[in-house]
């Protein structure tokens, strides 16, 4: 069974930046998609970012691009998101997600796609 642990989380001021990390572990499959996802109180879960380990792209939420960047380790079997410029609006409670794939996929679909891993969650807190 697929295991995410999410780390990095904290509080910062706008234009501020913070760097998630996830550790994955119990995967089967050689390839996944993995994503970052964010729900603030009151608002539905929302993808912010998703990558496929079997290949290289990336895709992002409108509202995150040219801010954040997702990034894997398959070495490590870490997923990491590198968020700059933060703004008030990013604060929400952050999860990673996996869902083990056997046939080659694009990041576009991993960033719509259902999950069936995740994690506990890690809170990022964006002040003005």
């Amino acid at each position: 069974q697929v295991q995410l642990v999410e780390s990095g989380g904290g509080s910062v001021q706008a234009g501020g930046s913070l760097r998630l990390s996830c550790a994955a572990s119990g995967y089967t499959a050689r390839s996944r998609c993995m994503g970052w996802f964010r729900q603030a109180p009151g608002k539905e879960r929302e993808a912010v970012a998703a990558i496929y380990t079997g290949g290289i792209s990336t895709s992002y939420a409108d509202s995150v691009k040219g801010r954040f960047t997702i990034s894997q380790d398959n070495a490590k079997n870490t997923l990491s998101l590198e968020m700059n410029s933060l703004k008030p609006e990013d604060t929400a409670m952050y999860y990673c997600a996996a869902a083990e794939e056997y046939i080659p996929r694009g990041s576009a679909y991993c960033l719509s796609r259902l999950y069936n891993s995740w994690g506990q969650g890690t809170q990022v807190t964006v002040s003005s």
